[in-house]
This record gives C-alpha cells, sequence and structure tokens, in this order.
C-alpha cells in the first residue's frame, strides 16, 4: 500500500535527486572552462617556437651576409691596391669593373645585412613578449586549475552528502522503482511525481482510462504515468470529482508493461457504461 508518507519520501527525495544531477553535471561542465585559457596557452607556445625558428633562420642569414660583405670588402681592398701596379689600359678597365663589381656587391650585402639585423631586433623582441605572456598565461592557468579542483572536490563532497541522504530515504524502496524515479527526473527537469485529477496526468496532461485513475486513487502499488512515465499519485480536483472526470479520447496504452489487451477491452466497457450514465 502506497501511503502518505512514501509520496513525502519521493517528493524529498526528487528534490535530492534533482540537485545531485545538477552538482554532477557542474563537476562534468567546470574542467571544460579551462579549455579557452589552455588553448591560448597552446597557441602562444606554438607561436614562441615559430619565432624561435625564425629567429636562428634569420640569424643563419645574417651570419651569412655578414661573411659576403667581408669577402667584398676584402676583394675591393685587394682590387684598389692593385690600381698602383698596372701598366696597360686594359689592365686598368679590368681592375676598374672588378672593383665596381665589389662595390656593388658591398653595398648590396650591408643592405641585406641591416634589414636582418632589423628582423632579429624586432624578432628578439616578440620573443621576450611571447615568453612573458606564457608565464602569465601559466600562472593564472595554474591559479585557476587549483580554484576549480576546490569548487569541483566541494561539490563532490555536495555530492556524497546527498548520495547518503538517497541511501537512507530509499532503503525500504524497492530499487528498481528508484533506479526508474531517478531517470525520470533526469529527463524531465525534475519533476518524476505528479498529481492525476480525474483521469488527466497533471504531468503531460493527457486523458488516462478511467479504470487506470481509479487504479491509481487506489494506491496498491506505486503507478507511472504511460505517456511521461511519471509516477502519479491521486488527487481530487478543486471542480469536483465528476466534473473532472473526461472519458473522451483516453488514447492506447499500448506502451504499458502491466497491461494485457483484455484490461483495455475492460477499460472501454467500463468508460461506455459511465457515458450512459451520465447521459441518463
Amino acid at each position: 500500500m502506497v501511503t502518505e508518507n512514501d509520496l513525502n519520501k519521493l517528493r524529498t527525495l526528487q528534490e535530492i535527486i534533482f540537485e545531485k544531477i545538477g552538482l554532477e553535471k557542474n563537476v562534468q561542465e567546470i574542467p571544460k572552462l579551462l579549455g579557452t585559457q589552455e588553448e591560448l596557452l597552446t597557441r602562444l607556445k606554438k607561436t614562441f617556437i615559430e619565432k624561435n625558428q625564425e629567429y636562428e633562420r634569420v640569424k643563419s642569414e645574417e651570419g651569412d651576409f655578414r661573411n659576403r660583405l667581408i669577402d667584398a670588402e676584402t676583394a675591393r681592398e685587394k682590387a684598389e691596391k692593385n690600381m698602383d701596379v698596372i701598366n696597360t689600359q686594359r689592365e686598368y678597365e679590368a681592375l676598374d669593373k672588378e672593383i665596381r663589381d665589389a662595390s656593388e656587391k658591398e653595398q648590396q650585402y650591408r643592405k641585406d645585412l641591416q634589414q636582418r639585423e632589423r628582423v632579429l631586433v624586432e624578432l628578439d623582441e616578440q620573443i621576450k613578449q611571447h615568453a612573458a605572456l606564457i608565464e602569465q598565461q601559466e600562472m593564472e592557468l595554474e591559479e585557476r586549475r587549483k580554484k576549480i579542483e576546490a569548487e569541483v572536490t566541494e561539490k563532490e563532497n555536495q555530492i556524497d552528502a546527498l548520495r547518503k541522504k538517497e541511501i537512507k530515504l530509499t532503503e525500504n524502496l524497492d530499487s528498481e522503482m528508484v533506479f526508474k524515479f531517478e531517470r525520470i527526473i533526469k529527463n524531465k527537469m525534475g519533476i518524476g511525481i505528479v498529481a492525476i485529477k480525474g483521469n488527466v496526468c497533471m504531468g503531460c496532461h493527457m486523458i488516462l482510462p478511467v479504470q487506470f485513475a481509479n487504479q491509481v486513487r487506489l494506491g496498491d502499488e506505486f503507478v507511472f504515468c504511460p505517456y511521461c512515465s511519471r509516477i502519479l499519485f491521486y488527487e481530487e480536483s478543486a471542480e469536483g470529482e465528476e466534473d473532472y472526470f473526461n472519458t473522451e479520447d483516453t488514447g492506447a496504452l499500448s506502451d504499458l508493461d502491466d497491461m494485457e489487451e483484455d484490461d483495455f477491452e475492460d477499460d472501454d466497457e467500463e468508460e461506455e457504461i459511465i457515458n450512459i450514465d451520465s447521459e441518463e
């Protein structure tokens, strides 16, 4: 027999389970808050590595152009010294061309070298900035991670306390019914037990067969709504019992596991009798 005490237990259990489900969802969602910050840190580290690689490449080019500049300067200086020992016009023209070529190369290499030096200064500054940002992000991330771990621990403790209350509250209840009840609460926005007024479920507002409503009213066992799956308990309607009963469009309850087809035939017969009586 389902007593008022049993129903009150389910109402209290409903609140506990709903709160527990909310906390469990929070525990799963909280770590995701770190995702954006971790993503930013990953991008900063990737950029930092790329900047360092670029720095090394430009540094290598700088060394190459520096060596070329030295070679060009040496060639020009050597050609200029040879100007003092030339004897013919042809030798002069050849040496003058050599000096001009070496000077042009020298100027170009100097420009290339200066350009690489400017790039290295910029890259060095960028690398320092990224290193500082990475350090700052790592510190903030670690601090936030500690806060989140503390928050998760607190919520897990709350969940454990609710589970203990749940276990104590469900000691004398059928475990299979409790399991189904918890699933209903999770799927039905925290509402797992509702009233049936007349023969209308107040959870889904579907009209149920009169015999089914009478079964709920008798309260011999826990009865689940065949449409919304919530546990039903009987509640007198404010309009009066007779006014609230609706025997039209009760629909098929093919999803009831504990009813046979003969039960539905009995339901139809009883509804016809009630309709005849009401017409008289």
